[in-house]
């Protein structure tokens, strides 16, 4: 059995992810209904990442 999963990168390079990337991800969430998504930032000198679930969405 197969499932199709279909989330929201966003990859950034900048040295400290401000508050308003995450917003905006929220945003990108709510508006294509999606339920994961993922900010990835490439800018510090290890990768970072979050990962974001939209629950208003989820089954």
């Amino acid at each position: 059995m197969f499932a199709m999963i279909t989330i929201i990168v966003e990859i950034k390079a900048v040295s400290q992810v401000p508050v308003t990337f995450y917003a905006q991800l929220t945003n990108y969430l709510k508006c294509t209904k999606l339920e994961l998504g993922m900010l990835i930032n490439f800018g510090t000198s290890s990768l970072t990442y979050k990962r974001m679930i939209n629950l208003k969405n989820s089954n």
